[in-house]
Formats: structure tokens, sequence, C-alpha cells
């Protein structure tokens, strides 16, 4: 497993050693050790989550105020420009994103720490996206930073992706990063 540092060096792009051949591919999806050492991070995920949709929707930009969650994010079918902001006041990255194509073609993995809002856009006509959490879902403490932000500035065309996307009622009522709760 190889640890890619992003523009926000603890947002961390994870590429696997993937074997392959005729008959198919094998890798490690998730290796504790390996990615402690990797990464020198040493998470306890206690819930995995997964989720299928269909093209142009955006889902996100979520974090939980209290009980805030590290996710562990990967496609396993299709593909996403997935996305990550930096929510915390006392970061010199504080309100800068990053983003990162994931699919189920490069398997990449991208690790998105406590203190960040996450999202993603379906690139492909649907997409599996599987996560691995920190923390537990504590709905009392979601929080939702609304997609399109202008002093957030996200270019989602540089994923890959055009047009208006499909937002579920609550993710369409995100908050300005002006007005959204945020990290000390």
């Amino acid at each position: 497993m190889k640890a890619i540092p992003t523009a926000i060096p603890e947002v961390i792009v994870m590429e696997p050693k993937v074997f392959g051949d005729a008959r198919g591919f094998f890798f490690e999806s998730f290796n504790q050790k390996v990615f402690e050492e990797a990464t020198g991070l040493a998470p306890a995920f206690v819930q995995d989550n997964h989720s299928r949709s269909a093209r142009g929707v955006l889902r996100g930009l979520h974090y939980q105020i209290r009980q805030p969650q590290g996710k562990l994010v990967r496609v396993v079918e299709g593909s996403v420009f997935d996305v990550a902001v930096d929510m915390r006041r006392s970061s010199p990255t504080f309100g800068k994103w990053v983003g990162e194509v994931l699919s189920a073609d490069n398997k990449r993995q991208l690790w998105v720490p406590p203190g960040f809002a996450h999202g993603f856009v379906v690139l492909s006509d649907s997409a599996e996206f599987l996560y691995k959490t920190t923390d537990y879902y504590a709905p009392e403490h979601e929080r939702c930073l609304i997609w399109n932000d202008a002093d957030i500035g996200i270019d989602w065309k540089q994923g890959g992706w055009e047009g208006q996307p499909s937002l579920s009622g609550k993710d369409a009522q995100g908050l300005p990063l002006s007005q959204a709760d945020k990290f000390d």
C-alpha cells in the first residue's frame, strides 16, 4: 500500500498493490499494520458503510461536529470525484479542499481525517461507494456544507463533472462555510 499526500497533507490517497492476470485481480483493501506503516496513523474503525448512487448524484458535504469521523473511502463499482474540505479553524488549510477521482478501475482509496467535510459526485452510470469510519453515525451532530459555496470554490469539473447534481433535500439545504459550524 502506497500513501500519497495531497495538497492538504492530512488527506492521503492510498494506492494498493494489485496482483492481476487474465483471471482477474487480488489486493488487500485494508490492513491495519500496513496502513499504520504507510501513514503513521492508527485509526480504530468502528463502522463500515456502503452506498449506491446514480450518475450525477452528489452526496455531501457531510461532517459531524461532535463525534467527528475519520473516513477511509473507496469505490467498488463505477467512479466518483471525491472531495474533502478542511473545517478546522486553527488549520493553515482551513476552508481549502482537495479532490480525487476514485474508481473501481484505479482502486485508490482516500483517507479523510476527522475535522473535514466530505462528499462526492458520481461520474459513471452508477457507483458503489464503501467507507470505514472512526466513530459512529450520530445524526444529531451531522452537519452539511453546501456543495457549491463560492468561498470554498470546489472545481467539480476537475473531476470530470459538469451540470447540476442530483441532491437530497438535506444536502440541498447545506450551509456555506461562513455560516457552518466549524472545528477549533
